[in-house]
């Protein structure tokens, strides 16, 4: 099965890359592309490859990250070996022969340009980095960097009627804002909540005048495309797999 990753509307090249086209097998198949996990090294390697040529670089061109679910954002100018990436959920460049990516299996996938595609970004927004500021702290680190007209694309991420949520994950987001409790619907089960993570994200957006559009994808749900975390822990299976999100400055 040949790579065919989602796109949005950026004018940087991009795609938020699926579970299929890859060489994992079994939990990890196919196209797993986390190298922190269990899958065979030599499996995500070539998985990685396989990204790196669909994106039109070379592999130690595609460049990722340690992601700590803080709101760090790194401005690379210098490729990295993936041993030594830096422990960061968002990355920026300007540079046009690096592909720069996040990896997510439930958390979304947030893709980033300016108007001409010549400064991207990439940030990893669990619920965690979104409520530190990930996404904020993104697009104002391009701004800094002369980036103008940028626009953002939430890509695929667990929706809200396969997210329900306690207490203390709804209390982390009203304490930075109670207007936030709208983001949040009756959970199936009595003190559950069920939370729409990607609208969240593009209200931290809308606070910085960043016009962003959600791809309405659901990556608990739709088990043939997407890795999910919380599909995983559902079932009480011990592995799992990550999908990739990647953009290349124009």
């Amino acid at each position: 099965m040949s790579l065919q990753p989602l796109t949005g509307a950026l004018p940087a090249q991009h795609g938020f890359f699926t579970r299929n086209g890859g060489v994992s097998g079994g939990l990890y198949a196919s196209l797993n592309c986390s190298i922190s996990g269990a899958d065979a090294p030599e499996n995500v390697e070539q998985n990685l490859t396989l990204v790196a040529q669909a994106m039109g670089v070379a592999r130690k061109s595609l460049l990722g990250l340690k992601q700590v679910h803080e709101a760090t954002v790194h401005w690379v100018t210098t490729p990295w070996v993936p041993d030594d990436r830096p422990a960061a959920d968002a990355i920026i460049t300007s540079r046009r022969d690096l592909a720069i990516s996040i990896v997510t299996a439930d958390c979304a996938p947030v893709l980033f340009s300016d108007d001409t595609g010549t400064c991207v970004g990439a940030a990893h927004a669990g619920w965690r980095g979104a409520v530190a500021g990930v996404l904020e702290a993104t697009g104002m680190a391009m701004r800094s960097k002369g980036a103008t007209g940028i626009r953002a694309v939430i890509g695929p991420c667990i929706q809200q009627a396969s997210y329900e949520v306690g207490a203390d994950l709804r209390n982390a987001v009203l304490e930075r804002n109670a207007n936030h409790a709208a983001f949040f619907a009756p959970g199936k089960t009595a003190d559950k909540w069920q939370f729409d993570l990607p609208a969240y994200c593009a209200a931290r957006l809308a606070r910085i005048d960043l016009p962003v559009t959600i791809l309405p994808r659901d990556t608990c749900a739709e088990e043939q495309v997407f890795f999910s975390h919380r599909r995983r822990t559902l079932r009480g299976e011990t592995a799992i797999g990550h999908q990739i999100s990647v953009i290349r400055a124009s």
